[in-house]
């Protein structure tokens, strides 16, 4: 039986250069159809400044996250790399800024859907059919997420090919048809419209634009020659962002310029603006001629597609980052719990989409710009930090890439990128607190649900709050898996699986390679260890002649007694005293507030005595009398 393929077990490296851009310019691309809104709430005629300073930050952000990412090439983005500069606290500490970012982008990019698809139903634009239209398109897409529906990746790769020429174009026929120098010069009266203040909040406001840039470093376990694909995926992201995000701001501001202090780009719907979708706004104020009609169509349909898409990428984002954290056990079992049937992490889903819903509820946009910053800039500035802490404790490790500009400092070598980036993000994330009070405190709440919860767990797992522990994936099962020379198949409590007999009857299948069955009993502890348990005795005697039935003559067994908590341990002496080269156990049903895999099974995966084989059909039955 070939076994599904857990997350991060061993992620075959395919992708190219061509599949990690567009994957990422997918998602950091989809920010543009709410980013340009955003910023010009609060910068006005400044908006294109805000942008360029925010492309800057990027620029240093994209080059620390490559340098990283090459160094150590797996899942995790800024949390993976404060694991190894800092410790599990501060990791966490970015996975959970990580997860604000998440849910944010689910919540923004569901809002946002409806107002694209007002000019086909108007209320659509409008409070409250825009708040409930968000919360719609979250749930259905949380349901899809919990059933497992797999994304089309051809899709995905020719919409986001689409969204960027579609972009293109628009900054072309903008700059033919609207740019206007003078305008856009006259659309500035800095320190009146904007105040000092809009202006500096707007500068990691407009980080909103480059939601994503972890996208690449999550595919790098999957990269090819992660050493060239990645530095060359992310700067042809980088370079098309930035790009896009110098010139249409300026073609969008030359369409809408600003009157007495006020621009229709950011002004709501109701206020006869295109705050809350501005990208269709620019559109309908360039005189297309005869092609007007079909343009407002096509970006209105492509926005609200693309729009679903980075939603339904955010709840996967979501489910993907509770389990790593679960695995490291920096979040509480239940939450990476899977689904019986799908296989799926829907309480994840379930609870943080909730979280996403109620971050819609006040329908305030601009809100929910401001918090996405907050995120933003705290992870990042972890990640620029964990870069030069790594080029202090580490100044021999290998990496495959490093951008240009260093300092000497006390003999160690810093990137000037990871320098600057961090002082932009560390610097923005001040403002942002400072200059906003409702971000302050919405943030401020946010970090200490996750610290109290973080401190709170591990305390009760026994675990320090810095030490790195984490759970061991077993390995897949491929249809050509290699033979074992004797196999341990083990059942706790006569828990008996038929799946798990065929896995082990197949990895010793030609030669007739040994298969022992252990099965534990477990007595209570107020009976001695070598009490009679007709019962159990009989269940696990059942569980072995099963066993027999299917695999003939070459599968042996016995049952043995052990205490509560113990059946692990004497597995895996188990396997070391008969010698054997894999052991095969079967996920166990899941319990309420138990973990994934159970004690038995976690104890077995954190002492390997050889290759340990999970069979997760979840066709695990209690075995009564008989074969």
């Amino acid at each position: 039986m070939a076994e599904r393929r857990p997350k991060g077990a061993g992620l075959e490296r395919v992708l190219g250069t061509g599949a990690l851009f567009s994957t990422a310019y997918g998602n950091v691309g989809s920010s543009i159809y709410y980013a340009l809104g955003l910023v010009a709430v609060f910068a006005l005629g400044m908006t294109p400044v805000v942008f360029l300073i925010a492309g800057l930050i990027f620029v240093c952000t994209a080059a620390t996250y490559t340098e990283a990412t090459t160094m150590y090439p797996e899942a995790g983005g800024s949390s993976s790399f404060a694991r190894r500069a800092f410790n599990e606290f501060w990791s966490f500490f970015a996975a959970w800024g990580q997860m604000l970012n998440y849910i944010i982008t689910v919540a923004i990019s569901a809002f946002f859907v409806p107002h694209y698809l007002g000019d086909f139903w108007e209320p659509l634009s409008k409070s409250p059919a825009d708040i409930v239209g968000g919360i719609v398109v979250i749930v259905i897409l949380a349901l899809v997420n919990v059933v497992g529906v797999k994304e089309s990746a051809g899709l995905n790769v020719f919409l986001a090919l689409a969204d960027f020429l579609t972009q293109v174009l628009l900054v072309v026929v903008g700059m033919v048809l609207v740019l206007s120098p003078d305008t856009l010069v006259n659309n500035v009266d800095f320190g009146t419209y904007p105040t000092v203040g809009d202006f500096l909040v707007a500068i990691p406001v407009g980080m909103v634009a480059y939601t994503g840039i972890e996208t690449i470093s999550n595919m790098a376990e999957e990269a090819r020659d992660y050493g060239t694909t990645i530095p060359r995926g992310m700067a042809g992201v980088v370079a098309a962002v930035v790009t896009i995000y110098a010139l249409l701001p300026s073609v969008a501001l030359s369409a809408m310029p600003v009157e007495d202090g006020k621009t229709l780009l950011a002004l709501s719907k109701e206020e006869g603006g295109f705050a809350d979708d501005p990208i269709l706004g620019v559109v309908k104020n360039m005189d297309l001629g005869a092609l007007q009609g079909a343009a407002e169509v096509y970006v209105g349909v492509l926005a609200a597609t693309i729009l679903f898409i980075a939603t339904n990428a955010g709840l996967i984002g979501v489910s993907r980052l509770t389990y790593s954290m679960g695995q490291h056990r920096q979040l509480p079992e239940g939450l990476r719990a899977l689904h019986p049937r799908y296989r799926t992490p829907y309480v994840a889903i379930a609870v943080f989409g909730l979280i996403a819903c109620l971050t819609i509820l006040p329908g305030q946009a601009d809100f929910l710009g401001t918090i996405y910053a907050f995120g933003a800039m705290l992870s990042f500035t972890v990640a620029h930090f964990a870069v030069i802490a790594l080029r202090i404790k580490q100044p021999d490790k290998e990496r495959p890439w490093t951008g240009p500009g260093s300092i000497k400092v006390r003999g160690h070598s810093l990137p000037l990128y990871a320098i600057f980036g961090g002082l932009g993000t560390g610097i923005a994330f001040v403002v942002i607190n400072v200059l906003n009070t409702t971000t302050l405190i919405a943030g401020s709440a946010w970090l200490a649900v996750g610290i109290a919860s973080y401190v709170l767990y591990r305390r009760n797992q026994g675990l320090s709050l810095t030490q790195t522990t984490k759970i061991v994936m077993p390995k897949a099962i491929v249809e050509h898996e290699v033979e074992y020379q004797s196999v341990l198949l083990a059942f706790e409590d006569g828990l008996y699986s038929p799946e798990a007999v065929n896995t082990a009857v197949k990895l010793a299948a030609r030669r007739r390679r040994g298969i022992h069955v252990l099965v534990t009993i477990t007595v209570p502890a107020n009976a001695p260890i070598d009490a009679v348990m007709p019962e159990a005795e009989a269940k696990a005697q059942a569980a072995i002649d099963s066993a027999q039935v299917r695999g003939k003559r070459r599968v042996t067994g016995h049952f043995e007694k052990v205490r509560t908590g113990e059946a692990g341990r004497r597995i895996v002496l188990e396997a070391k005293e008969i010698e054997a080269a894999a052991v095969v156990m079967a996920l166990p049903p899941r319990r309420t507030g138990s973990s994934i895999f159970g004690k038995t099974l976690e104890t077995v995966l954190s002492e390997r005595p050889c290759r340990v084989i999970i069979d997760s059909s979840g066709d695990v039955r209690e075995r009564g009398p008989g074969p």
